[in-house]
Order: structure tokens, then C-alpha cells, then sequence
């Protein structure tokens, strides 16, 4: 794979912002063949997983060798570049991966989907979930942040939650060098603001949910919670269910074998048509039997 030396925005950095970057990332300590930064996923170049774009491994989202490289300047990681304040898991709940969260820690339950926003079933989502008057939470991957940024403005105003997802959703995230990860994470943040200024960004959701230590460590220097989940609907299981009546009916089933008090339900609106058909029915279920929530911003 090459590998970029230079961010070909880099130079569009504000000098305050640049140094927060560098000091947080520890550049200092890294190689100068080092990635510094995700090259990202170009609109035309963004190529999707073989059973359309499923968070599970061996099929990732991107590839930056062959990515475009516009994308996102500036290293702030809230509006005007300050740093997010250091969130405060509460350990009662953090028994997700590398200690991730993966319950909401009360009796409510919380929606999340993954690897949005899709501009044909994020919207049908978005109407399905108003009909109930359910809040979720939208785990958003920052090149289509980028290019649909009216959905974004429009799951925020909607009161939904927004959750950091990466830039890309690449599955090895969690083993790039320092520098890339602080700037995958901090891009990705940034095109939110771009839709949404003075968004609240409390969460993120490792790729393929390849949750760990050091990757933890960086979202919580930007102020977000490593997000898990402890029920999988399974939307991705395309090549077992296909996408129509089969699966949705597997989607409900595995929701209502596996939620209890507490749960945080993982799927997908990204290339998921069966997703907005299956909760038509899920819904009705889950909100006669548990209150819903978006996950909590302070």
C-alpha cells in the first residue's frame, strides 16, 4: 500500500489547531514514512463491501490506497477547534470491548445504525422512527458526512444523537499509526460540525467493532465514549438471508430473542434496504415493551 507523507490539506490547517493536533497525536514520536493522515475516500472512488458496505471483517468500507484525496481541513474537534471535554463512562456499563460501552445503564433501550448517512434509507429511517416518536442514535462515517450533509443536518434537528463512526470505516483502524488515527477521528468530527455547528459529538464506534485500548484512548482525548452494543440485529447477513422477507423476518427475530432492559440494539441504514422494511415491525414491538432513548449528550 503507499503510504502519504503529506496531507495535501495540511496546509489549510489553522496554526492553533495544527499544534493541538500535533501535541495530541504524538507526532514527535513517529516515523516520517508514516501515514499522518487519512487519505479519504473520494466521492466517485468510495467503493462498498461485496454484500453492500456490512460492518463485519474482511470488507472494508475504503481503501485509501486508491481513495481521492480531497477531503476535510483543520484540526479542531469541536467548534473553532477546541478540544471535546474528556467524557465520564460509568463503569456499570462499560463491559463492551476493550471497555467499550454496551449498555445504556438503565431500563430504556437505545437504537443505533451504523455506517450512514445513506441518501435513499437514512431518510426512510428517519420517517419510520418519527411516525413512533422514537429517538436513536446515527453512527455516521465522515465521507458521506460529507456528501449528504442535509440528511445529517436533518437527523440532528430530528433530535437524534450523532456518533462518530471514522472516517472510512476501515477494519484495521485501531492499528495505523498515531498521527492517522488522531486525524481519521478529527476529520470525521469536523465534517459533522460542517453539517451541524455545535454539534455535541459524545460517541465512538470503532469499525467492525474492532474496539481497543489505544484506540479508546484516542477518542477519549477528543471527548467521545467508546460505543458498543450488546444485541445485533444482523442486518449484514445478506449472503444467508438475502435482503428481503427472509431477513427482515431474521432481524425481528434476533431483536426480540435478544433484547432485554438496558440493550443497545446495533444495525445499519448504509446500503441496508431491509433495514427501514424491518423496522416497520420491530418498532411497533420494541416501543410496546421498552422506552427508547438516543444515547445521552451532556
Amino acid at each position: 500500500m503507499h503510504l502519504v507523507r503529506v496531507l495535501p490539506f495540511a496546509v489549510r490547517v489553522p496554526a492553533l489547531g495544527l499544534a493541538l493536533l500535533l501535541t495530541v497525536a504524538g507526532c514527535g514520536s513517529s516515523s516520517a514514512r508514516q501515514v499522518i493522515g487519512p487519505k479519504p475516500v473520494g466521492r466517485a472512488a468510495a467503493a462498498p463491501a461485496a454484500d453492500g458496505g456490512a460492518a463485519r471483517p474482511g470488507q472494508p468500507a475504503g481503501d485509501p490506497a486508491t481513495a481521492s484525496t480531497s477531503g476535510p481541513a483543520g484540526a479542531g474537534t469541536q467548534p473553532g477547534g477546541a478540544p471535546g471535554p474528556k467524557p465520564s463512562p460509568r463503569p456499570e456499563v462499560m463491559h463492551g470491548p476493550a471497555g467499550s460501552q454496551s449498555r445504556t445503564g438503565t431500563d430504556a433501550v437505545a437504537l443505533t445504525f451504523d455506517d450512514g448517512p445513506d441518501p435513499v434509507n437514512t431518510p426512510k429511517l428517519l420517517d419510520l422512527l418519527k411516525a413512533h416518536g422514537v429517538k436513536a442514535t446515527f453512527c455516521l462515517v465522515g465521507h458521506r458526512v460529507r456528501d449528504n450533509q442535509e440528511i445529517v443536518k436533518r437527523i440532528a434537528a430530528e433530535g437524534h444523537t450523532l456518533c462518530n463512526h471514522s472516517w472510512q470505516h476501515l477494519e484495521d483502524l485501531a492499528k495505523r499509526p498515531d498521527k492517522y488515527l488522531m486525524r481519521d477521528l478529527v476529520a470525521t468530527n469536523e465534517q459533522i460540525h460542517k453539517a451541524v455547528p455545535g454539534a455535541k459529538i459524545q460517541y465512538f464506534r470503532a469499525p467492525y467493532g474492532n474496539f481497543t485500548t489505544r484506540l479508546n484512548g484516542f477518542a477519549a482525548r477528543l471527548g467521545m465514549i467508546p460505543l458498543s452494543w450488546n444485541v445485533d440485529d444482523e442486518c449484514w447477513q445478506t449472503a444467508k438471508y438475502g435482503s428481503g422477507a427472509k431477513m427482515t423476518g431474521h432481524m425481528a427475530a434476533m431483536v426480540r430473542q435478544e433484547t432485554r432492559k438496558g440493550s443497545i440494539i446495533l444495525s445499519h441504514d448504509n446500503l441496508k434496504p431491509q433495514t427501514p422494511v424491518a423496522y416497520q415491525e420491530i418498532l411497533p414491538w420494541l416501543t410496546a415493551r421498552f422506552q427508547l432513548v438516543p444515547m445521552p449528550v451532556t
